[in-house]
């Protein structure tokens, strides 16, 4: 069965972009490409990125994982529309990709292997059709982000595991991990911790609890 796992960059005071975030000017915000640097000079993601070098270690040894458990991703609309220009003609995902979304598109496929589809249903509906893409090729389900999509995926009990990397900068505004109110009836349980080039790495455990339920590839 596919593991459903949450994984975004998290600045020290709580955000995951900076102030004025748009898909023009600033896509993550004033200041919130500091978030992603850690990232951009892995090893795992250079070679993916078709460049060499890059530093290695535990934090290129946790994303190399977890680009090759990847089967399908889920994200928001707002991720789409920031990241569509930046990502270009060959988006870097080679899966297929579930746009959460209030405003529907047909199906987008791209060259190297990413296929966006749009889902109005939510984000547990779009978590149910990733499951089954990713169990079609024995893998995970990515859930990238933004910060309200995983929130959703957290609320509505389809999230497995939610990996965090705290990054040490202070944005001083922007959009927030946890913008909405969340039950506090949810429980995390902190299952590794790892760090590599100042970035910590903390991943959690999920559990289950009556009256949620995880997505099955056959409902």
């Amino acid at each position: 069965m596919p593991q459903v796992i949450a994984d975004i960059s998290v600045s020290l005071d709580g955000f995951v972009a900076g102030p004025e975030d748009s898909s023009g000017r600033h896509p993550l915000g004033i200041g919130g490409e500091r978030l992603h640097r850690w990232l951009f000079e892995l090893a795992t993601w250079r070679t993916r990125a078709g460049r060499g070098g890059g530093e290695r270690g535990a934090g290129a040894d946790i994303m190399g994982e977890y680009f090759t458990r990847t089967g399908a991703a889920v994200i928001g609309r707002r991720m789409f529309d920031h990241g569509e220009k930046a990502w270009g003609g060959e988006p870097p995902f080679r899966v297929p990709v579930f746009v959460v979304t209030h405003r529907p598109l047909p199906p987008r496929p791209m060259p190297g292997g990413t296929h966006f589809e749009f889902v109005t249903g939510g984000v547990a509906e779009a978590a149910r059709r990733a499951t089954a893409a990713a169990a079609a090729r024995g893998k995970d389900v990515a859930v990238m982000g933004g910060g309200q999509v995983i929130t959703a995926a957290l609320a509505a009990g389809v999230l497995d595991e939610l990996r965090l990397h705290i990054v040490p900068v202070l944005l001083g505004g922007g959009r927030p991990l946890f913008a909405e109110p969340l039950d506090p009836a949810i429980t995390l349980e902190t299952t590794r911790v790892e760090l590599s080039s100042g970035v910590t790495h903390l991943f959690h455990r999920v559990p289950k609890q009556e009256g949620r339920h995880r997505c099955s590839p056959t409902r």
